[in-house]
């Protein structure tokens, strides 16, 4: 699955599993790649 979203700085583009449960080291991945850490991604939730 791909995501989108236009920012000021550009466009973010995100590529996410289609199958559930996501193993780990592909949420943190994905995780940075959204331009967020870790706790900033908790903090979200």
């Amino acid at each position: 699955m791909r995501l989108q979203k236009e920012t000021p700085e550009g466009p973010i583009k995100l590529t996410l599993p289609a199958r559930k449960p996501v193993k780990r080291g592909t949420l943190r991945r994905v995780i940075r790649d959204a331009g967020l850490t870790v706790e900033e991604f908790l903090g979200l939730l």
